[in-house]
């Protein structure tokens, strides 16, 4: 804010004059003593493009399960703050320097974040400490507060360590985080790296192991990252000008309660009351600070106690409630005790090797274990340390170079030392043995003794090539000997063991890489996508190629190709366009050829046969001469389908002929024969599709939950439908029906449900619906009458006698009033009587209490006249 004061000559000696002085300096004095506000801090997203990236956790690549599950980190705390993402590894092989900021940091990037997060395609290195380092300097750590997520899945690979960095960003910047999530790194990775990444910048450090993990990891992240504090200091006040402000109310007492002594770098519980402000601090600070300076510090919150850190350095103290203003409001006086830490370990280890170390007590799990020369500065850790955790003991990694070394306990809150022990780290005796010579590309076996570490390498490299460079590698874990792949280039080589802590050479033994004799042989000429033999001799690593390129092609580019293995003969198949080509035997190391065959692929001569015209949705049969190789197809397709294209097809296999489903759509098409290799059409015959003529039909009524008949004209399809639907359901709907198979009638169960219903025959081809006829099911009792009325009783009791009585529209030589189970064939019964010349007639109900059914029946017409239901009690 500026503010402009115009000239005493502006005004004159007048009170408009002294009043606007008067207005100016009590507003510089607010703002002088405002609170500052809490600035939320800005986040950098650094994510893991390194090749490791494509490992795969339940079969599904781990770069795959981080696209899927970024949404959980880019929640709505995106909107209101600037968020940016830095990729590495993403671009180039071996390249420590590929890293690249894929969205610079604004606000509302979600759905951008997460579009760029999709494209990343895992190729390099593992440079995640440079990337940490651009990230704060891009979000101007050294002067704001700025947040940084790593997502990372291997440790560095780039000869930095993040934990000497996250100390640098700690110290020189303004309220710097970093949060780490570390996704798949496997129980053999020392992770101690990536969580110094974030207990020394007061971020959270998790774990994930597979998809469900990373989601809730990501969340944590998240939370974390939504909820974290910014504390303000205040500045300096100035003297207030004339005339004094209003008197501020007077602060309220907090009293705080804690521990009266506590161990330098451990742990304590304050409690508080009241909480006056949630943005108000628990400090801790040295007896007779000044108000408005922090020490050890959390917000209050919502919280009625905290966990603080303890300083390091022994003396009076106090723990303070701080008002955000700067103000206290509550003290407690604190005593820190030195702390005494004594340490167990063996006197003497080898270089590079795994030992070891005890402690009693902890003062703090966030403290560490590290080994260091003799002399080394206070504070320094060295290279190999572990956070001790809630444990008694941990694995620490022995120098690269011999000499004498000192175990601290550091703690965490000042980096001080408060146990050593001496260590003496000497030279291994290690030994290393390989052939004399190899094949290029083959593979070998060395071995060796006195291994140091399981995370030692075995690797192969020229002579002469400088300490720490590698060439082929195996790492020797729990083993003794192990195959090593020679290089594809000829020379003098030498096998190297390497120790893993500080990629120091043990020993070395020479090796002489030679060029293998290796011949192939194909026939001098096959016709275009043909399968055909290929022979080979001296196989030098059963994963080599054998590949068919066009002649003049680029070392290391390959057409059809196959692994050898541990065979000599195979089929490979030739390319789709006629041409002068050469067989190669390709060494798996280094894509290079040793030796090839010449190949002409010639034009194939295929004919193809298919019906003039046929139905649509029926099967024609199509036969073919001139087969090429028997993963081809036959398809139809639309007239002028562009080249590649499917329809109905199948493969030609060892057949000659073989029957085609037609398209549902009438119309010109045409049957092609297509080469498997590349889509191109042999062969072609056109044929014309029409619709064929069926119809379908049942009883115009009928009643529910009964069976009735069904008939149609012909099948086209033996997997053709006959369905019945609700009148007006669309032509894809199935409710109850059948296939037509090889008949055209068939007994149909009808519905539970009263309604209009349809009869259809579908199609299977496309479900398209070829005939339809409408059918009214009404109720299970009601009356069905076409040609008589039948009257009788709706109930009786059992073996009683009733009257029945008919009226018939049209007199037959045998008619028929028949008593009958609802489920019996129409002309059988249970008890019947002639009615010819009768109009009534008395039967006699069964002694079976249940449902029958009273018909009347036109015998030579095959007809039921009338229906009714009868219930016997």
């Amino acid at each position: 804010m500026v503010l402009y004061f115009a000239s005493y000559t502006d005004f004159g000696d007048s009170v408009l004059f002294r009043s606007f002085i008067s207005a100016a300096c009590i507003t510089l004095y607010s703002l002088a003593f405002a609170p500052q506000a809490q600035a939320q801090e800005n986040v950098m997203i650094v994510f893991d493009g390194s090749n490791s990236m494509w490992g795969q956790i339940d079969g599904v690549a781990k770069i795959e399960i981080a696209r899927n599950t970024i949404g959980n980190l880019v929640g709505g705390w995106t909107q209101d703050r600037e968020v940016g993402l830095i990729a590495y590894g993403h671009r180039r092989r071996g390249d420590c320097g590929d890293i690249e900021t894929l969205v610079t940091p604004q606000a509302g990037v979600t759905a951008d974040i997460i579009e760029r997060v999709k494209g990343i395609s895992p190729r390099g290195k593992t440079p995640l400490t440079d990337a940490v380092e651009a990230a704060a300097k891009a979000l101007a750590y050294q002067d704001k507060p700025a947040t940084v997520v790593l997502i990372s899945d291997g440790l560095e690979s780039c000869e930095r360590d993040p934990c000497a960095l996250a100390k640098v960003l700690e110290q020189g910047g303004v309220g710097f985080t970093a949060h780490v999530v570390g996704f798949g790194l496997g129980g053999d990775q020392d992770t101690a790296s990536l969580s110094c990444l974030a207990d020394e910048t007061g971020g959270i450090f998790v774990q994930a192991e597979n998809a469900s993990e990373l989601e809730a990891a990501l969340g944590s992240v998240s939370a974390a990252v939504a909820e974290a504090p910014v504390p303000a200091t205040e500045p300096e006040p100035v003297a207030a000008p004339e005339p004094e402000p209003e008197p501020e109310p007077a602060a309220p007492t907090v009293v705080v309660n804690g521990p009266e002594t506590a161990v330098g770098g451990s742990n304590i519980t304050v409690t508080w009351d009241p909480t006056v402000d949630a943005m108000d601090y628990i400090n801790i600070l040295p007896l007779g600070s000044k108000d408005g300076t922090y020490g050890q510090y959390q917000q209050v919150r919502t919280n009625e106690e905290l966990t603080l850190m303890t300083p390091g350095k022994p003396g009076a103290y106090e723990i303070r409630y701080t008002a955000k203003s700067g103000e206290t409001l509550g003290s407690s006086p604190l005593e820190i005790t030195q702390a005494e830490v004594a340490l167990e370990a063996s006197d003497l280890v080898v270089t590079g090797a795994q030992f070891t170390v005890g402690w009693t007590p902890t003062i703090n799990p966030l403290d560490y274990i590290g080994i260091v020369p003799v002399g080394s500065e206070a504070g320094t850790f060295g290279s190999s340390y572990m956070q001790v955790r809630n444990k008694s003991e941990v694995q620490l990694t022995a120098p690269a170079q011999p000499g004498l070394y000192e175990l601290r306990y550091i703690l965490r809150v000042d980096n001080s030392t408060v146990g050593t022990r001496a260590i003496e780290v000497s030279a291994p005796e290690v030994t290393l043995s390989a052939p004399e010579t190899a094949l290029t590309g083959e593979e070998f076996m060395v071995s060796w003794t006195g291994k140091v570490s399981n995370f030692d390498y075995i690797t192969i490299v020229p002579v002469g090539t400088p300490e720490g460079e590698y060439g082929n590698y195996q790492q020797v874990r729990g083993k003794s000997e192990l195959p090593l792949q020679a290089p594809a280039e000829v020379g003098l080589y030498e096998v190297r063991y390497v120790l893993r802590e500080g990629n120091k050479t043990m020993t070395s033994t020479p090796i002489e890489i030679v060029s293998p004799e290796v011949t192939v042989s194909a026939p001098e000429t096959v016709r275009i996508g043909e399968v055909f033999n290929v022979e080979w001799t001296g196989t030098v690593n059963p994963r080599d190629y054998v590949t068919i390129v066009p002649i003049g092609t680029a070392e290391g580019e390959f057409g059809n190709y196959f692994q050898v293995r541990s065979i000599n003969k195979k089929e490979l198949q030739a390319p789709a366009d006629p041409g002068f080509y050469e067989v190669r035997y390709v060494l798996r190391e280094g894509s290079k050829t040793m030796a090839t065959a010449a190949v002409e692929v010639v034009q194939a001569d295929v004919s193809l046969t298919a019906p003039a015209t046929a139905l649509t949705g029926q099967d024609f049969e199509v036969s073919w001469d001139g087969q090429v190789s028997t993963l081809d197809y036959i398809t139809i397709v639309p007239k002028g389908t562009a080249e590649g294209e499917f329809g109905n097809y199948f493969q030609v296999r060892k057949h000659g002929a073989r029957d085609l489903l037609a398209p549902a759509d009438p119309g010109f098409y045409e049957v092609r024969y297509v080469l498997k290799e590349g889509g191109k059409t042999m062969a072609s015959a056109d044929i014309e599709l029409v619709v064929p003529e069926v119809t379908v039909s049942g009883p115009d009524k009928v009643r529910a939950n009964t069976m009735m008949q069904v008939m149609w004209s012909s099948t086209v399809n033996v997997n053709d439908y006959i369905t019945l639907v609700p009148l007006g359901s669309p032509d894809d709907d199935f409710s109850e029906y059948f296939l037509t198979r090889d008949k055209t009638e068939r007994e149909m169960e009808t519905p539970a449900e009263p309604g209009v219903y349809e009869l259809r025959y579908v199609l299977k081809e496309g479900t398209r619906v070829l005939a339809r006829k409408t059918i009214d099911v009404v109720p299970e009792t009601a009356a069905l009458n076409t040609g008589a009325k039948i009257t009788a009783p709706e109930s009786a009791s059992a073996g009683s006698a009733i009257t029945v009585r008919w009226q018939v529209e049209q007199e037959s030589s045998d008619q028929r009033v028949t008593l009958a189970d609802p489920d019996q064939a129409i002309f059988t019964w249970i008890s019947a009587s002639k009615i010819n010349g009768l109009t009534e007639v008395q039967m006699t109900l069964p002694d079976q209490p249940g449902v029958y059914e009273l018909r009347i029946l036109d015998i030579p017409g095959q007809e039921v006249l009338a229906r009714q239901q009868i219930t016997v009690k």
